[in-house]
């Protein structure tokens, strides 16, 4: 290969992690002894030979990593590898690799990749990280847990160490030069102490003893050490039992971050049990808004976290039931107390719990009777409070103006009753476009006695009833997925901007749609999605297969509208739900297609479950 057909692989490969950490001639060697392979989507899975193993570095291309069972452990696309596993165990090479998407790998040979290990730190443990990441996600990677942020996202990686034959004066010099409370001991750059303030106090100025003894004399020896995959709460608890304030992050006996309780607290500010807390201990508006202002680094958090999108959605609409409460309480404090029953209803993502960056308010009330002119006035000034407090506190006002400061949705009971009922027996355009926010309610404050009936009686109207099913089916299928004719994105387009692929409205609110035609006809009481799916299951009122998919394509859409938004945030643009296919690897927008492609079967089965008689 002359130079012009290498330099190419060389830039790639220098722009490439771990690669880029090794010196240009290193990395010339490497390319100079690369094999290249093209693997079509028709061979299915690549054939690797367990007698031969080498690193494959994807260089196009989309590839799945299965255990022999057919499990799901890891997907690939370009800029990634897989092989690695077997060359860092040792042992024989039984996963399979499957061939998503056509594409060019290169191959690296194991001698070389032993020697790049020997030979760079750096590359040695990126690829052993890898590693314990494929372990972990091998068997649980469809059962994360809400508790996946990790340390390594609030340690101190500016470590200062220092050596155990220093001196206590030059340690307290440094500490007090630098602010720290502590200091990391190492001998050759291994861990062997910590050094506190506390050890300062205690063992040192308590006893009366001066500033020439040695670190290695008064320092807390083999201290308690934290892996850095460890979860957050790992750390608190190691903490707690061991009444210790500083916990060194080490990795292979080598100290590379330390996490003190002050940065546990500090990280906690914006978690969501502290955040509710907070909220619930306010007592003004004022205070409100500011504790709403850490709602943002909530959501970053959580989406830094690798949290599941159905989980995030479920704690960023905990925290806006709790500040919805607690405003209306905040003003009842000032009205008294209600002259009558009533429940603050939540519609739309609020009510689904499922809320994301960006979501205005969809709200109501059910009243328990008719209101004199004095209970009317209570209502109103209660009403346009709240919604005039979430908007200050983040919430935007509904564009449709569905919000209990309107006087069309403060209605009785039976007003509601005969409201819900009048759309299902008559189902006009105007009712069909209410039944994609009212339809998915949920009561949040007040008599829930008064939400119970009202859902049980929308739920008789709408079970079995053929018309009804028809006509909201038939509006649901005025939208497609944003695929064309030959399997390229449609892209928005305002004018001469372009936006790009709107996940929302293209992605998980079809699938929203769909689910809820199959819940309303079943008369199942679930509202979130996710959960009216599992009940559809249990109750047999869906193809499993088609349910399974539903769930793992509104998962995937709606992880990567949030991976955008917090890139969004990071950059401090506009929270938007679009985002540029250019902006994907050919890995996730293959995933992509396939969601979409799930969205549009899954239209085809409403069509002919619910329309064949129309």
């Amino acid at each position: 290969m002359d130079n012009s057909e290498l330099q190419p692989i060389v830039d790639f490969m220098g722009k490439l992690a771990p690669f880029d950490s090794l010196p240009e001639h290193i990395i010339k060697q490497c390319c100079q002894i690369l094999t290249i392979a093209y693997y079509s989507k028709q061979q299915k899975l690549v054939s690797v030979d367990s007698n031969a193993p080498q690193l494959y570095i994807v260089r196009s291309g989309a590839f799945e990593v299965t255990t022999e069972d057919g499990e799901l452990i890891d997907r690939v696309g370009e800029g990634q590898y897989f092989g690695f596993s077997g060359l860092l165990s040792g042992e024989k090479v039984v996963n399979q690799i499957h061939i998503l998407e056509d594409g060019l790998v290169y191959h690296l040979p194991a001698k070389m990749f032993d020697q790049l290990r020997a030979n760079s730190h750096s590359f040695d443990r990126f690829f052993n990280q890898a590693f314990a990441k494929r372990l972990r996600n091998q068997g649980t990677l469809q059962h994360d847990n809400i508790s996946t942020a990790r340390i390594t996202h609030i340690m101190s990686k500016d470590l200062t160490t220092i050596t155990a034959d220093a001196s206590i004066h030059q340690a307290a010099l440094l500490m007090s030069k630098k602010r720290l409370s502590s200091l990391v001991v190492v001998d050759q750059e291994k861990l062997c102490g910590i050094l506190t303030d506390r050890d300062l106090r205690n063992r040192v100025l308590a006893k009366g003893l001066n500033g020439d003894l040695l670190v290695g004399q008064i320092m807390t020896k083999d201290p308690v050490i934290i892996e850095p995959n460890a979860l957050m709460f790992e750390a608190m608890l190691k903490m707690s039992e061991n009444n210790i304030h500083h916990l060194p992050v080490v990795r292979e006996g080598r100290p590379i971050g330390i996490i003190t309780s002050t940065d546990l607290i500090r990280s906690q500010s914006s978690q969501p049990l502290l955040l509710i807390g907070q909220i619930e201990r306010q007592n003004s508006l004022e205070a409100l808004i500011k504790v709403s202002q850490k709602i943002p680094d909530l959501l970053h958090n959580l989406i830094s976290s690798d949290a599941k999108a159905i989980e995030i959605g479920r704690i960023l609409t905990s925290v806006t039931d709790s500040l919805t409460r607690r405003l209306i309480t905040l003003k009842q404090k000032q009205l008294g107390p209600a002259p009558m029953g009533f429940c603050w209803l939540a519609f739309g993502s609020q009510g689904r719990q499922d809320q994301m960056a960006g979501s205005d308010q969809d709200n109501a009330l059910i009243l328990a009777r008719d209101t004199t002119a004095a209970e009317k006035d209570y209502f109103k000034q209660l009403s346009e409070y709240v919604c005039s407090a979430l908007n200050e506190c983040g919430f935007p006002f509904c564009p449709g103006n569905i919000m209990a400061q309107n006087p069309q949705w403060q209605l009785t009971l039976q007003q509601w009753q005969q409201q819900f009922s009048s759309w299902v027996k008559t189902p006009k355009p105007s009712a069909l476009l209410n039944a994609t926010i009212f339809f998915d309610m949920r009561g949040v404050f007040g008599d829930l006695a008064l939400f119970n009936t009202l859902q049980l009686s929308v739920l008789k109207n709408t079970k079995n009833n053929d018309i009804f099913i028809a006509a909201l089916s038939q509006n649901a299928l005025q939208s497609t997925p944003p695929i064309g004719f030959f399997r390229s994105f449609v892209i928005e387009r305002d004018g001469s901007e372009v936006k790009g692929i709107d996940l929302k409205h293209k992605g998980n609110a079809l699938i929203n749609d769909i689910v809820r035609i199959y819940a309303l006809a079943a008369g199942i009481k679930e509202v979130n999605t996710t959960k009216r799916l599992e009940s559809l299951m249990a109750k047999s009122k869906i193809d499993k297969d088609i349910a399974m998919s539903l769930l793992d394509s509104w998962e995937f859409i709606a992880h990567k509208r949030l991976i955008n938004q917090g890139r969004q945030f990071n950059n401090t643009e506009p929270v938007s739900n679009y985002i540029l296919p250019d902006s994907l690897s050919s890995l996730v927008r293959h995933q992509l297609k396939d969601a979409f492609k799930v969205i549009h079967e899954a239209q085809d089965t409403v069509r002919l479950k619910f329309l064949r008689q129309f």
